[in-house]
């Protein structure tokens, strides 16, 4: 319907199209009466209106990937000189990441605070708005993968190095150490706030930013066709041209360049576990330049494993690790304080969720001490969260095709988090009920890297579990190198979901020579390089996450099942209104074009204007428009998406979703 009749005709305008005051084509020919103008279908892309298009698919679109030059010639210039920067200079580096870090933590911790609440009551809002009934996907699309095999790959994306390094330590240090202004020392209050803090750090927070990226990327790729970068999120809100062109490209070089400090920070915590583990079984104490060498050796297994294309098999290896891991949490549940840990589970999660807005209101206003914890905890755990965002957002955009965004929101949110509290929690309360008990090996200064290896080393039967564990840690690495840099790849070739080895094997040298640089402002117990990065690099990308929420929100305000929606609600309201004041009771709904204008379902949508429009009308791999049929799926032009070709090509030519 043409919404509210033209105020007027655009003598610049194209022949025969009525605009009004605003300029937004109204469809009709200049000249017809109002009378006929009402009747007069408006002109649409493929003659369907907006309403009834049931989605596009990035699949079903015409693209030509390729290397992205811009982008890759950004984010890899200025990753790689830092990179040489940080070998050639560390003491340099470190003075200038230690400025911005204090001015960072000082100036912008509000921001990245003000992000993670931001992100998490918006998604909740979303998700129990009319909008979270939208598919990501095309209407009455199945979903990908089963419920079982959904659940599964998303805890397999929250399990890594987390469990094993922080599961143990982190509440240990907040038990001997507890935040500003909360509990005494090694108090049993204390013992419950330590891991109510660290599910503050890993839980639904986390989670959230994970699943706005998620969320935006599987609906501008499932539902509206667009290639998988972040900057296809912001096509509705910059406009086709800015997106595709320097505003797009920085999303983009944002996402990279945060994705690579990210990952690198996991990688580097991997190879100290990994060090340690090795001092520990060997009896050989590693130096910090002996783990640089450690992360050296790990990356060439990335790369063999790239190049050689056993990536699958790796992959294979993965799934494997996400059993090895939950195995050893449950030997720790068994072996360990079984019944204390049964008791303090659920006793953790309710001062959780008691305390979170306690939590949540921290910042510079309580004082020095706070500013310190929030800079060496929580404002670096906001920042690690959206810097991985990219890597992992996309990882679960690709798995929850089909999906609503009630369930992939919800779902995303919190089933990895109820399965990561139950993780962290038997580590976290075995290495405090230990250290209550006064076990070997736990001090209040033991390295983090450490106390997964002592709280072990302290129950029966696990001698061989750190062979294990460091098998696990080796295995998590080069997985995780090898899917960060497909992601970055992707995201430096225009969305190519396979992107060529070359550049996969780059942005994983890069990341390994960033991890390199961290460790080497650091040592082999401290965090101090890993944190510092992490919170200065991921400052731009945290100001895309709030322009993430508003992009994603204008688009969904102009999906074909909220447009159906608004039509449904005013109709059903008009008529019953009508039928009640001419009629009373003895009345029934009726569908007709006979009302004026102004008084139909559509009062008050202009669907021809270009935001309900432009994004189904299709174009050929040049984006030049080209006719399309939604009820057969065939082109004007006779493309054929299987072969990627059209007739009038020479045999062999390659087109549409192939490299160019």
């Amino acid at each position: 319907m043409p919404g509210t009749p033209p105020e007027g005709v655009d003598p610049t305008g194209p022949a025969g199209v009525r605009h009004g005051r605003d300029g937004r084509r109204l469809g009709g020919r200049a000249g017809q009466s109002l009378g006929q103008l009402d009747y007069q279908r408006p002109q649409y892309p493929h003659d369907v209106h907006p309403a009834l298009v049931p989605g596009i698919s990035i699949d079903e679109q015409r693209r030509r990937y390729g290397l992205d030059t811009f982008v890759f010639a950004v984010a890899g210039t200025l990753t790689v000189a830092f990179v040489v920067w940080g070998v050639v200079s560390p003491g340099s580096v470190a003075s200038v990441a230690e400025a911005a870090f204090l001015w960072s933590t000082r100036n912008v911790g509000w921001l990245f605070n003000l992000v993670a609440i931001t992100v998490l009551v918006s998604l909740l809002i979303l998700a129990f708005s009319p909008y979270g009934r939208i598919p990501l996907g095309k209407d009455g699309e199945e979903v990908e993968f089963s419920t079982f095999s959904w659940v599964s790959m998303l805890f397999a994306a929250g399990i890594g190095i987390g469990v094993l390094f922080f599961g143990p330590s982190e509440p240990l240090t907040y038990f001997v150490s507890p935040p500003p202004l909360t509990n005494d020392p090694e108090s049993t209050a204390a013992m419950h706030r330590a891991m109510a803090q660290t599910y503050f750090h890993w839980g639904f927070h986390a989670w959230a930013m994970y699943a706005l990226v998620g969320g935006a990327v599987a609906y501008a790729a499932y539902r509206r066709g667009r290639a998988m970068l972040m900057s296809s999120i912001f096509r509705g809100l910059f406009g086709a041209r800015h997106a595709d062109g320097l505003a797009g490209k920085l999303v983009d070089v944002f996402a990279i360049i945060a994705t690579l400090f990210g990952t690198a920070a996991a990688l580097g915590i991997a190879a100290m576990q990994i060090g340690t583990g090795v001092g520990i079984v060997s009896g050989v104490e590693l130096t910090n330049v002996m783990v640089v060498g450690l992360l050296l050796v790990l990356t060439v297994g990335f790369v063999i494993s790239a190049v050689t294309g056993v990536a699958r098999g790796i992959r294979y290896l993965s799934s494997l690790n996400i059993v090895l891991t939950v195995a050893i949490v449950g030997l720790l549940l068994v072996l360990g304080p079984t019944l204390f840990l049964l008791n303090f589970l659920p006793s953790a999660l309710l001062e959780y969720v008691g305390s979170m807005f306690d939590m949540m209101g921290r910042s510079l206003s309580w004082g020095e001490e706070t500013v310190e914890f929030q800079s060496s905890w929580t404002v670096y755990y906001w920042a690690w969260w959206i810097s991985w965002s990219p890597f992992v957002g996309i990882f679960i955009a690709r798995i929850s095709r089909g999906r609503t965004i009630r369930q992939f929101i919800l779902g995303t949110i919190l089933i990895p988090s109820s399965l990561l509290f139950v993780a962290f929690g038997v580590m976290g309360g075995s290495s405090i009920w230990q250290y209550r008990e006064g076990a070997d090996g736990l001090s209040a200064d033991l390295a983090p890297p450490e106390v997964f290896f002592a709280v072990v080393d302290n129950l029966p039967y696990l001698e061989w579990l750190p062979f294990l564990s460091i098998l696990v840690l080796a295995i998590f690495f080069i997985t995780s190198a090898d899917s960060a840099s497909v992601v970055m790849g992707m995201l430096s070739t225009r969305g190519n979901l396979d992107p060529g080895r070359w550049v996969v094997v780059f942005w994983g040298l890069v990341m390994s020579g960033i991890a390199v640089v961290m460790l080497l402002l650091g040592d082999a117990t401290a965090l101090a390089g890993l944190q510092q990065l992490v919170i200065v690099t991921a400052v731009p990308f945290a100001l895309v996450m709030l322009l993430i929420i508003v992009a994603w929100v204008r688009d969904l305000r102009t999906d074909p099942y909220i447009l159906r929606h608004r039509y449904a609600e005013a109709a059903v309201r008009n008529a019953v209104l009508q039928g009640v004041e001419r009629y009373g009771d003895d009345f029934a709904l009726e569908v007709t074009r006979t009302v004026p204008p102004a008084e139909g379902a559509g009062a008050e949508v202009d669907s021809t204007d270009d935001r309900y429009t432009d994004w189904y009308q299709r174009t050929d791999e040049d984006g030049e428009p080209v006719g399309y049929d939604f009820a057969s799926g065939e082109w004007a032009d006779g493309f054929d998406p299987e072969t990627g070709t059209c007739p009038d090509e020479a045999t062999g030519g390659e087109q549409g979703g192939r490299d160019a």
